[in-house]
């Protein structure tokens, strides 16, 4: 996998071996981050992180810090090992954890931008929303959903923008408080 974009363009980081996920693909992660725009100095939550690719897109295009929790060990390595190889150590911090407990031992931290992009076999609405409390007032929390599903509705968040790619669609939600 490579990053598409930004002061990394081109590199490489690792795909995590026998990863059971829906990577985004470069299409769509290059059009997530095309609809952001500007991002410099901002702070992003890459949730479900998988092998790391928002996060390190999102650092690669300007962004202050990335936060990548992945709960399951393999991509967590993998995750770690590409921060050390991209020279990215003071940028991108790997949590290895379950989404909803980092969530619970971490109520007060909050981020400009959030990225989930859950496993469309185990989606769960009641994660996803209870994440969103960790987006700042005015931020922005972007869902990657299956594209024949109705996108779920989050409380202090509004539906500012849904584009679908295939069988995914990006939604894009403001948190309004």
């Amino acid at each position: 996998m490579r990053i598409i974009a930004g002061t990394l363009k081109g590199r490489i980081f690792h795909d995590p071996p026998g990863h059971h996920s829906h990577p985004m693909s470069d299409k769509v992660r290059g059009a997530l981050f095309n609809m952001l725009g500007d991002i410099d100095g901002l702070t992003v939550l890459d949730a479900m992180a998988g092998s790391g690719a928002l996060s390190f897109e999102a650092v690669s295009r300007g962004a202050k810090s990335a936060v990548a929790i992945e709960q399951k060990r393999g991509p967590h390595e993998a995750i770690t090992k590409s921060i050390k190889e991209l020279g990215l150590a003071q940028q991108v911090k790997a949590v290895n954890a379950d989404a909803g407990s980092w969530s619970s031992h971490n109520q007060t931290k909050q981020f400009d931008i959030m990225l989930l992009d859950p496993p469309y076999q185990d989606l769960q609405i009641n994660l996803l929303s209870k994440l969103t409390k960790h987006a700042k007032t005015g931020g922005l929390v972007v869902v990657s959903w299956p594209g024949h599903e109705l996108p779920p509705a989050f409380d202090a968040c509004s539906i500012i923008s849904d584009k679908k790619y295939g069988d995914s669609q990006l939604v894009f939600y403001r948190k309004n408080k």
